[in-house]
């Protein structure tokens, strides 16, 4: 959380046989839809058990570990399981929306199988228009990073989109930084930490509200009520505020910094230079996971 700035037998062939026989005697069903792509296979990704990967046109699943393994091309014992046409054909990634934001709305579900329904794909995809630059600037695999690293840390945030409010209901009054001309009009305890990367403090919640030209001050329970302007806090920090560090997050991943100085941004000695070692490798593991689903190398630099 921000303070500074503020997760067989021979009967079992027949029968298989009389199955299939029945199958083609029966009337065919209308088509389905085919399902989107995953993210396309890339033979340096490292994948598990039950992970996907597009190829061919088609979507395949792996039984084990393997790295660089073409799926389709080992035959029946190899690793890769056949899971069917995918929508987007050639092993290409669907695009979502008009915004052409590289994480699907498939990838998103995969990255937050447990996340709470207040955390929407649409709600980041219509927070994308406040910051444009976000994870569309450079070449396709540092707009991937980038968007890896900022959900990686918000998954840290929100122990995986699942937290909307700050947990510790003790510290709501001390966000409040009445020496400020614009004091705390909501109400001494109404600036506790919300959305995805936990906004906190009245001075923050109007520095956020100016910049999105949203009256957080006054009201900031919006960030808890509607899914984009819980978004759009998260990008306007991601994309404007160095926080502890030396540089905006956006400008880390898009600059070649790297992911750790994204941790710095956000939570500075608290984590880095040996303040967390264990938090700072939690975000880690989940930005590697995050860039392998979306089929890129996470890059160097991923500590700080």
């Amino acid at each position: 959380m921000i303070r500074a700035l503020r997760r067989r037998a021979l009967g079992l062939v027949a029968a298989a046989a009389v199955t299939a026989g029945l199958a083609i005697a029966l009337p065919s069903s209308p088509a389905s839809a085919a399902a989107p792509c995953a993210s396309p296979w890339a033979s340096s990704a490292v994948y598990t058990n039950g992970m996907s990967a597009s190829h061919g046109g088609r979507n395949w699943q792996a039984k084990w570990w393997t790295q660089g393994e073409t799926p389709g091309t080992t035959g029946q014992w190899g690793v890769w399981a056949d899971q069917g046409v995918c929508g987007s054909g050639g092993g290409q990634d669907p695009d979502p929306d008009p915004s052409g934001f590289v994480v699907s709305e498939a990838q998103f579900n995969q990255m937050f199988p447990n996340r709470n329904p207040f955390y929407t794909y649409n709600g980041l995809v219509a927070a994308l228009s406040a910051y444009p630059g976000f994870a569309k600037t450079g070449d396709d695999t540092v707009k991937r990073r980038e968007a890896a690293a900022f959900l990686a840390n918000v998954s840290h945030e929100t122990g995986g989109l699942v937290h909307i409010v700050e947990q510790n209901t003790a510290n709501y009054p001390h966000y409040c930084d009445a020496t400020q001309p614009y004091g705390c009009p909501a109400g001494q305890a109404a600036y506790y930490g919300r959305g995805p990367i936990q906004l906190s403090w009245n001075f923050n919640y109007k520095a956020a509200g100016d910049a999105l030209g949203i009256n957080l001050l006054a009201n900031p329970y919006l960030v808890e009520r509607d899914p984009a302007v819980a978004m759009k806090t998260a990008l306007w920090y991601w994309n404007t505020q160095n926080g502890p560090g030396t540089m905006t997050a956006h400008a880390a991943m898009v600059g070649g910094a790297g992911f750790g100085e994204t941790i710095r941004s956000i939570n500075g000695a608290l984590e880095c230079n040996g303040g967390n070692p264990a938090q700072v490798q939690s975000r880690i593991s989940k930005y590697q996971s995050f860039t392998q689903l979306l089929g890129v190398t996470p890059g160097n630099n991923l500590s700080c």
